[in-house]
């Protein structure tokens, strides 16, 4: 079996190196969905962010461990591990524990919003989300 770091379906998004914020706070956005991750990569773009994206939740339990984002953005129905496995064990090692998680979910019940707070996410948006919305939740938690 593979090692979570060759298993990455690693993307790195950002703008060009002329017009990138240097500061630009890092991203890790986790979201099996091609097109969900489209339109999250073009808020973030636009809002000039750089982040590294995976579809998988061991590989984010990885690229967050190494790269210390300063927020994650999890989609909780991942191909190889639940998100709320993910938003546990994020929140267990002391080196990721202090990241804050934002659940993007389409689990829109209230019970699954409270489940997924009790689980460690610091915040919860559903999908479809309303991208003025998802931009005020990010800029919350960078600034």
């Amino acid at each position: 079996m593979s090692s979570p770091e060759q298993r990455l379906d690693l993307h790195s998004f950002s703008k060009p190196a002329s017009q990138a914020n240097i500061e630009s706070p890092l991203i890790l956005v986790v979201e099996d969905n091609e097109d969900n991750l489209l339109l999250m990569s073009e808020v973030l773009l636009a809002l000039d962010c750089s982040f590294i994206t995976t579809k998988e939740g061991r590989a984010a339990l990885f690229m967050a461990q190494h790269y210390q984002p300063k927020l994650i953005l999890l989609d909780i129905l991942l191909p190889d591990i639940h998100g709320v496995e993910v938003v546990r064990s994020l929140k267990q090692n002391p080196q990721t524990m202090k990241i804050p998680v934002v659940a993007v979910t389409a689990l829109a019940r209230t019970e699954d919003r409270e489940g997924l707070l009790f689980a460690g996410c610091n915040d919860y948006i559903s999908k479809p989300y309303v991208i003025d919305e998802l931009e005020a939740l990010i800029d919350r938690y960078l600034n």
